[in-house]
């Protein structure tokens, strides 16, 4: 693998332009597969974004990472449409014997039958109702949520069964399910976590190239803390040499419009993230990609990933030394006294024995 990305990183450098609106540059080879062919030439800037039905059996998957606070995710769609190139969840793409690079953002599948999966969850013997997140392994409001709307109708699958969801996304697109997330936080069911980056616009076009502006982000943001409903801003993940610096303006501007609370992550390179991030910022960045990817490295032991729990989100050195104290600083000065109460499990009417006590 490490040659892999020798060769192809000296092959970006060369390059003079980038595929816009992209976050991967190529796909890059899958880890499970022993063959692997791709044509030099071929131009991917006219691959057409295809969506395919699956079929899962289940939908909701349980959480065992001892260092993530979620119990229960749901992930409607498979692959993104959002295009950020550090996206942990790209890896997950090859399982289906796709490529973690472009073929993550345009080989998306679908989950039409998930609102029936749910409501059967649901509906099992002796079930203990806990807050399930929304998505933790994609975007539940990427762009062809606008059209098949899966998302909503899961909304209103938990909305009838009184269960508790939160959610994390890039897209001002949930603001279509106002009128149901009111609902929900009127009996306190619902939470946002919006992921919010940078609030530099022009950086956000290259990181996030097919998410939300950042004034439509921090309208939704303001709109949803209006109406009631809990809003945590994720300002993740922090690329040292790019986004590092805007913590305290990242945290003041949220504060202001309405958030509850505000976390951060530094970004990690996992598998085969790390090519797709090395492609992307040498497209994007030549001048300064090599200090961003030594900056990275400083605070991941000489390498891009780490996959120890609990030390994944800690880095170590004085450049993640020096972030981690900036956003202390910010939490403190901002979100002093706020916070996002835990969501209701007590309403939950979906299995019999519930049902029963009803009466």
């Amino acid at each position: 693998m490490l040659n892999y990305i020798t060769i192809f990183v000296s092959y970006k450098m060369e390059r003079s332009n980038h595929i816009k609106g992209q976050g991967a540059q190529r796909n890059v080879i899958n880890r499970f597969d022993k063959y692997t062919y791709e044509p030099e030439d071929e131009d991917f800037e006219t691959v057409k974004t295809t969506f395919t039905e699956v079929f899962p059996k289940s939908i909701v998957n349980p959480v065992k990472s001892p260092d993530l606070s979620m119990e229960y995710s749901l992930n409607p769609y498979q692959g993104c449409e959002h295009g950020c190139s550090y996206c942990f969840a790209r890896p997950t793409h090859e399982y289906w014997g796709f490529s973690a690079g472009i073929d993550f953002e345009r080989k998306i599948m679908v989950k039409k039958n998930a609102p029936e999966l749910l409501e059967k969850f649901f509906k099992k013997r002796g079930y203990t109702p806990k807050t399930i997140v929304m998505s933790g392994n994609t975007d539940p409001y990427q762009p062809v949520e606008r059209k098949l709307e899966i998302t909503r109708k899961l909304l209103q699958v938990f909305l009838d069964y009184r269960h508790p969801v939160s959610f994390i996304t890039k897209n001002a697109l949930i603001l279509r399910d106002l009128d149901l997330l009111i609902q929900l936080a009127e009996k306190n069911l619902v939470s946002v976590n919006l992921s919010i980056p940078t609030i530099n616009e022009d950086l956000r076009k290259v990181m996030e190239p097919r998410t939300s502006s950042v004034k439509n982000k921090l309208k939704a943001l303001e709109i949803l803390s209006q109406n009631g409903i809990p809003v945590n801003v994720m300002a993740a993940p922090v690329i040292p040499g790019l986004n590092s610096e805007e913590g305290l303006n990242i945290y003041k501007t949220v504060s202001e419009l309405g958030a509850k609370s505000a976390h951060h992550a530094l970004i990690r390179l996992n598998d085969t993230v790390e090519p797709v991030f090395v492609q992307w910022v040498n497209a994007h960045f030549p001048e300064r990609s090599q200090k961003v990817l030594n900056l990275i490295r400083s605070m991941r032991a000489g390498n891009l990933g780490e996959k120890r729990y609990f030390e994944r989100y800690k880095g170590e050195g004085n450049i993640a030394e020096m972030i981690h104290q900036t956003f202390a600083l910010a939490r403190r000065k901002y979100f002093h006294g706020k916070h996002i109460a835990p969501l209701a499990t007590e309403h939950f009417t979906g299995s019999k024995e519930q049902q029963l006590r009803l009466f």
